[in-house]
């Protein structure tokens, strides 16, 4: 039976950043236009936090069963580590998804947008099918498209639809900046797996484009992120500068690292980087904008 430590490694934390960093971000496009609310701010914050809980336990599950993560470099699985069992492991995913369902419920009903329902079915397949299934897309270098759309352009976009029943051209373009920095940390990922990943035949875009490629597809994601956000300055308010500069600095940091051609466990530090990285663009641009509403 895994102990408590073990679900919560199990559980990933460090990849959370990620999931509410758009949602940060779709709060703060909604409030430059004068239309923020906390509680569905939090709902929806929730609902990218239990669907990125589910997708880790599903992708643990799924990868543990087929015997792709015997041998890994980093954080041990609960499947392949021997902490749980697949049944285990299912069912935590399952309740995250069911919680992840309710809050996203109670979030549609506040909005009254009842057709975003369809886009919260679509999320929870899309999460499953990432590696479940018989013929699951992630194993088939289509996770960053996964990534791309619903943890940047749907969490940031989504949760600005919400709170102020549109979506301007600021939030769109704020949710390609989110779901590029998405998509560098599912790079990071895959590149520290890349070896492994490539032997099991798990098919990823980072095994695809082989290791420069990966580094360059993720120096790519990078600097088109950058240049968004520097954007959102000119788009909202001077006062998001600092979230974006540390983002930015960040960004540049993890870079080099990655350029400079780093394995193994030293893409561990590039991926927390460019979450934090992720989680500072989204935090500093919200605090930014609702300091400008009350200068």
């Amino acid at each position: 039976m895994a102990t408590a430590a073990e679900w919560i490694e199990g559980a990933r934390l460090r990849t959370l950043p990620a999931s509410v960093a758009p949602v940060l971000m779709g709060a703060a496009v909604a409030a430059s236009v004068g239309h923020l609310s906390w509680l569905r701010t939090v709902l929806a914050a929730l609902v990218a936090l239990a669907l990125q809980v589910a997708v880790n336990f599903s992708n643990d599950y799924s990868d543990g069963v087929r015997g792709t993560d015997e041998v890994r470099v980093g954080p041990q699985r609960l499947i392949g580590s021997g902490a749980a069992t697949p049944k285990q492991v299912l069912r935590a995913a399952i309740y995250c998804y069911l919680f992840a369902c309710v809050a996203g419920l109670v979030l549609v009903a506040l909005s009254g947008a009842w057709w975003l329902l369809a886009v919260g079915v679509a999320c929870v397949l899309a999460a499953w099918f990432y590696t479940g299934g018989k013929h699951p897309y992630g194993y088939m270098g289509l996770g960053e498209v996964f990534v791309f759309i619903f943890f940047g352009l749907v969490a940031t976009a989504g949760t600005t639809y919400t709170q102020a029943g549109r979506v301007p051209v600021s939030g769109w373009l704020a949710a390609v900046a989110m779901g590029a920095l998405a998509c560098a940390v599912l790079v990071c990922n895959n590149q520290r797996d890349l070896p492994l990943d490539a032997k099991s035949g798990k098919i990823t875009l980072s095994v695809r484009l082989g290791d420069r490629g990966s580094r360059w597809f993720y120096l790519i994601l990078s600097v088109l992120s950058q240049v968004l956000l520097m954007w959102l300055i000119f788009a909202t308010t001077l006062w998001v500068m600092p979230g974006v500069l540390i983002a930015i600095v960040l960004l540049n940091v993890a870079d080099v690292r990655m350029m400079s051609g780093v394995t193994g466990m030293a893409l561990v530090k590039v991926l927390k980087l460019t979450s934090f990285a992720e989680l500072a663009a989204g935090a500093g641009v919200l605090a930014g904008v609702l300091i400008a509403m009350v200068m």
